[in-house]
């Protein structure tokens, strides 16, 4: 059976991830989407949709399967499994105040849910009015940015179009890979949230082929949260490469928060996709090549990262 994509959908208080959910469990658009709300007394998704929720996972009207976590999350999960005839995608959300890097890390830790789930993307929603002021008073903001694929910049009419330009400089200094949506009242197509596909970082270079030159030069902000992005012609020795990004995570694994890369390795036939949270990866097939150049590019989001290391530490593993 092919694995199960999991997005997981991150963001502060207010800033309108109950709006996104509700329109997930409410709206009619066909999907069958397993929503697990993550919830440690928080108020959660609409009262009334959860009015009967008793048992601990039940159906929607419109096919969704909707569940609370109350603890542990793998068996949670396990229960969902029994029932994955039910549907085709699996949403989390994270309490407002949370780093998803603990969520997202279950589904690489877990020998089951690695085999049977991949996690598809991260989704963040920020509030476009107040994100400035977040970022300076808390850490948490900054990392839910710094982990996001996808960015709902949402209460969009509520700032002015210099603070929207503002707000995704300061993101685009944070994070450089994600695809920022701006919204009001999360109104939003759901297949933008749900069909991530985590490993976008081909659609990150086509969109923009300078991104990885994007060098965080905006050292007027405080926050200490950049992307580094590397691009190399040549094809990378699988060892050193295993051995060189081993050592990385090792030593820089807590200020590394993700890490991203489409690698050519000498004798593989297949793009090789890296990808990386925290202290853990994901090594996987990119399928082949297929014409494209053989070529590799990588990013990493972190604090405190340091580029010319990190691109000479890279070259070396050329072969």
């Amino acid at each position: 059976m092919s694995r199960i994509p999991v997005t997981i959908l991150t963001g502060f208080l207010g800033a309108g991830k109950t709006t996104l959910l509700n329109r997930i469990l409410g709206e009619n658009h066909g999907l069958r989407i397993a929503v697990i709300e993550n919830e440690f007394g928080e108020i959660g998704i609409d009262h009334e949709l959860v009015i009967n929720a008793e048992e601990e996972l039940f159906e929607m009207n419109n096919g969704c399967i909707c569940c609370t976590v109350r603890g542990d999350l793998i068996r949670i999960l396990g229960n969902l499994m029994k029932r994955r005839d039910k549907f085709d995608h699996i949403l989390i959300e994270t309490t407002g105040l949370a780093d998803p890097g603990p969520v997202v890390q279950t589904f690489f830790v877990d020998e089951e849910l690695r085999e049977q789930t991949v996690v598809n993307g991260v989704v963040t929603v920020v509030d476009a009015h107040h994100f400035s002021r977040h970022v300076d008073e808390t850490h948490e903001a900054e990392e839910q940015v710094a982990f996001a694929d996808v960015i709902l910049l949402n209460k969009s009419d509520l700032a002015t179009p210099e603070e929207l330009e503002e707000t995704e400089q300061r993101i685009r200094a944070i994070n450089a890979l994600a695809v920022i949506h701006r919204t009001t009242r999360a109104e939003i197509d759901i297949k933008k949230v749900l069909e991530v596909g985590g490993f976008n970082l081909d659609r990150a270079t086509e969109l923009n082929p300078h991104f990885l030159d994007a060098h965080g030069h905006h050292h007027h902000h405080h926050s200490d949260i950049s992307s580094v992005g590397i691009e190399a012609e040549g094809e990378c020795d699988g060892k050193k490469l295993n051995d060189w990004i081993s050592k990385l995570v090792r030593d820089q694994g807590q200020d590394i928060f993700r890490m991203k890369g489409v690698f050519a390795v000498k004798g593989q036939a297949d793009r090789v996709v890296f990808q990386g949270v925290h202290m853990l990866i994901d090594a996987a097939s990119g399928g082949p090549w297929a014409g494209r150049p053989r070529k590799n590019s990588l990013v990493f989001i972190g604090r405190k990262l340091d580029r010319e290391a990190l691109t000479s530490g890279f070259r070396s593993c050329l072969s």
